[in-house]
């Protein structure tokens, strides 16, 4: 009776599926909820919670599928039993609701001897335990939102919309190279609609960072209404009212932007429902990559599953396919389950290394991919019972938590592939496991080298980053006059309202855009540091290390003058074997004079300056709250550690400031490492996702703690996820009862910081896996529609010697993959 709970308001229920693996009510199993905590249990998991948490007490739910009983005229009764258990609970997608119907049935079972009480039992249970069952029972979904139109759409319409006031001052606002007109930010950017002035924002409602010029514009002027540049698409953008201090709509932004030049509204319906950019020859994109009108042969088993579409998640979906067919990873997750599961903590649905732990298990390990057996079908015809085969896995969970805090992937709108892709690889350098990061495997350096175009001086700087960005050498077309005549075809045909033309599509060597990369580009901003002032310069890039695995981006997406979002429609012939062992850095050559090494001076403001006065923080107190702030933004989680270092804990503003300034140092994503702290200041994250594994705990606080009745290898735990703060420590382990002693581990988790420890004695370049450039193509993502902000992707991957297609829960042998319309390629490392 003690441990059973009545859910408050804000409790999340789980009724749907396990927080370990995909088992949900029409499992075989069934679904176990735990009374106290509500989270939800596999027959294969409900053991371990028990045994962790001592939590006895579960709501057993199972739905069982049987075929509709038939009537004398051969139509179907209608029948449907305990139709108010599962209310929120959808049916399976595969099966027809005319011919089957569901039983749902609940019932409570005490651990560990397993005992039963059906449900509903109004008579025999105490009415607390009633109330607590029927609010399970009714509970909505966890994930269960609100229609995204619906929420905002409750934004209020600003006052100031209908007659607010736009100077024609002539400003007109180009579709990319944006800048703040009082600092060089170039994110975070908003657009003032009174009088076209572009200024970076403050720590708006979107979590981004500036140094709110926007808002300083408006104390000085009084101009009400900015909306946030990168936002605007036909359906609307972020628009937020300094003086009603809130995001808010504006009914007349298509008119505000255009005043401006922006033309928001190019893309709308017209008059056949169709959008300008959807007629009808864009189709056979679709079906070309999606391999339409050809016989696909379904694919089971092991690494042949599939994910079900969630709502436009299929970018998600797509990455996570082609990550999970990389070795490293399969390593770090699927080969660690069995620790990681029983380490995880007391809400796993919270935890990154346990969700990615379960897709990876879900993915690979074919539970969820059974092909159909005769044998089974017939004995399920002679049981009236239908268990029906899962058809690929529900990646809900995973989403809800990879998305969380971030304002577009948590949304339910289409996103880009290439920017999830660089999302996880952040989650997985934040929450790596032990000493091992998977995510290695595509890290590299890049060697810069910018030359002053003043005193023709150079500098070579070295930074880290995860892809290849390859543009699309449109100039290179090799069939040139078929795409001229196709233009004058399909605008004489728009002219005279005629059936558009066939698509024809560029056809781009790849060799051409392979050259592009590799071509200088001009840098108006560059810091000489032979002037002291800003110059331009030229840069070029090269590889200083090759990547295990090479992940390549078309850069297909671009905005048009109109600031219509275009795709460049275009075939690439890329390469299976790929050589860029050319684009090898050399580093600085003979004749040439280097920089010197002076570094553009920091501004700070005048009220932290008394502050600073070069004092420097004990590397255990940094603000983490400031480091996650600048991390979530996509820089480096050593550099954001480094920048709240050396700004001296004086907020993520200043930090910002400090990472501009020294993003193009060749350390700077490497760990903070200061003389008299024991090494690295900072250490990567644990196997459980806090950070400082490698430090070692002064054994005078090892001893605070042990004398408090803890054991040594919790205190020692303790001290390493929390830098060796005390404080923090102590609250670590109430909040980690489950971190029992595990001797093997504990030694592991020891002999991992000494070694650590030995190797930060030699400081070592950035983590990277450099050998030949050379490669084979393995997987490859492709997209289909008019931006990344709308369509579809799928995934080919290459296994066992065979192409496969991965088109959300579809997993089937590739007849004609695609290879020249991806978007995203994987490439492996080979040896020459």
């Amino acid at each position: 009776m003690p441990t059973i709970r009545v859910p408050r308001s804000g409790d999340r229920v789980y009724k749907n599926e396990c927080a370990f693996s995909y088992d949900s009510p029409n499992s075989e199993g069934g679904l176990y909820v735990c009374m106290n905590t509500f989270l939800a249990f596999g027959r294969e998991h409900v053991e371990r919670h028990f045994r962790k948490t001592g939590q006895s007490v579960y709501m057993h739910l199972k739905r069982h599928v049987r075929e509709k009983v038939r009537g004398a005229s051969g139509g179907a009764l209608p029948k449907r039993r305990n139709s108010k258990i599962f209310l929120d609970l959808d049916t399976d997608d595969d099966l027809n609701s005319d011919d089957y119907e569901y039983e749902d049935e609940a019932k409570l079972v005490i651990f560990p001897d397993h005992y039963e009480i059906a449900l509903p039992n109004i008579e025999e249970l105490p009415a607390l335990v009633t109330i607590a069952c029927d609010a399970v029972l009714s509970s909505k979904s966890p994930y269960r939102k609100q229609d995204p139109d619906t929420w905002e759409n409750e934004l209020p319409v600003s006052k100031y919309a209908n007659n607010l006031t736009q100077l024609d001052n002539g400003v007109r606002i180009p579709p990319s190279g944006w800048k703040c007109a009082r600092c060089d930010l170039r994110e975070n950017l908003w657009l003032n609609l009174t009088d076209g002035s572009v200024l970076c924002g403050k720590w708006f409602f979107d979590s981004s960072g500036g140094n709110g010029h926007a808002l300083e514009h408006y104390r000085d002027m009084g101009y009400p209404l900015a909306v946030k540049l990168g936002t605007i698409t036909p359906d609307g953008a972020d628009v937020y009212s300094f003086q009603e201090e809130e995001p808010v709509l504006d009914p007349h932004l298509a008119k505000h932007l255009a005043h401006f030049g922006i033309d928001m509204l190019h893309m709308h319906g017209t008059e056949n429902g169709l959008r300008d950019n959807d007629i009808k020859p864009r189709v056979s994109e679709w079906e070309v990559i999606q391999e339409t009108g050809t016989k696909l042969k379904p694919m089971y088993g092991p690494g042949y599953t599939g994910l079900k579409n969630l709502g436009n998640s299929c970018y998600l979906s797509s990455v996570m396919q082609a990550i999970f067919s990389i070795p490293e990873f399969q390593r770090a997750y699927v080969g660690n389950l069995p620790r990681i599961f029983d380490y995880s903590p007391l809400d796993p649905t919270q935890d990154f290394n346990t969700q990615m732990t379960k897709l990876g298990h879900g993915l690979l390990s074919g539970q969820y991919s059974k092909p159909p057996v005769k044998s089974e079908l017939i004995e399920q015809v002679m049981k009236e019972e239908h268990k029906p085969q899962q058809n690929g896995i529900s990646p809900r969970m995973f989403k809800a938590f990879v998305s969380k805090s971030h304002p577009e992937f948590s949304s339910n709108r289409q996103q880009d592939a290439q920017e999830f892709f660089l999302h996880l690889v952040n989650l997985v350098e934040r929450n790596r496991i032990g000493s091992e990061n998977p995510s290695d495997v595509f890290r590299f350096l890049v060697e810069e080298r910018i030359q002053c175009c003043q005193t023709r001086k150079v500098r070579y700087t070295e930074r880290v980053d995860y892809l290849m960005q390859l543009p699309v050498a449109m100039e290179a077309a090799t069939n040139k006059d078929e795409l001229i005549a196709y233009e004058l075809t399909r605008r004489e045909a728009e002219a005279n309202r005629r059936p558009l033309p066939e698509l024809v599509r560029a056809k781009i060597p790849f060799s051409a855009c392979l050259q592009a990369f590799s071509e200088p580009e001009n840098v108006d901003d560059f810091w000489s540091s032979a002037l002291q002032a800003k110059s331009a310069g030229v840069k070029t890039s090269r590889f200083a290390s090759f990547p295990e695995y090479l992940v390549v981006q078309i850069k297909k997406f671009t905005f048009g003058l109109d600031w219509v979002p275009k795709k460049f429609d275009v075939s690439i012939d890329m390469p299976d074997l790929l050589d860029i062992n050319h684009l090898r850095a050399r580093g600085l050559q003979p004749g040439e004079e280097e920089l010197p090494d002076i570094s553009p001076p920091i501004v700070i403001p005048d009220d932290s300056k008394d502050r600073l006065m070069n004092q420097l923080i004990d590397p255990s107190d940094i603000d983490e709250s400031s480091v996650m702030q600048l991390a979530e933004m996509g820089f480096p989680l050593e550099a954001c550690r480094k920048a709240v270092y050396f700004t001296g804990n004086m907020g993520a503003e200043v930090a910002f400031n400090w990472i501009i300034v020294h993003m193009e140092e060749p350390d700077f994503a490497e760990p903070l490492t200061m003389p008299g702290y024991g090494g690295a200041a900072s250490a990567g994250a644990s196997v459980f996702g806090a950070t400082g594994l490698d430090n070692q705990p002064p054994e005078e606080i090892v001893a605070i703690i042990t004398s408090m009745g803890f054991h040594r290898n919790q205190a020692i735990q303790a001290l390493r996820a929390t830098n060796n703060n005390l404080e923090r420590a102590l609250d670590w382990i109430f909040s980690h009862p489950e971190f029992e002693e595990d001797s093997d581990f504990v030694i592991e988790m020891e002999n991992n910081a000494n070694a650590n420890i030995i190797s930060e004695a030699k400081p070592e370049g950035p983590r990277v896996k450099d050998g030949s450039g050379m490669y084979e193509l393995f997987a490859f993502i492709s997209h289909m529609g008019t931006s990344t902000m709308s369509g579809h992707y799928v995934c080919h991957i290459k296994k066992e010697g065979r192409w496969v297609i991965y088109n959300d829960h579809r997993v089937c042998a590739s007849e004609r993959p695609p290879k020249d319309l991806g978007y995203m390629y994987f490439y492996h490392r080979v040896p020459r």
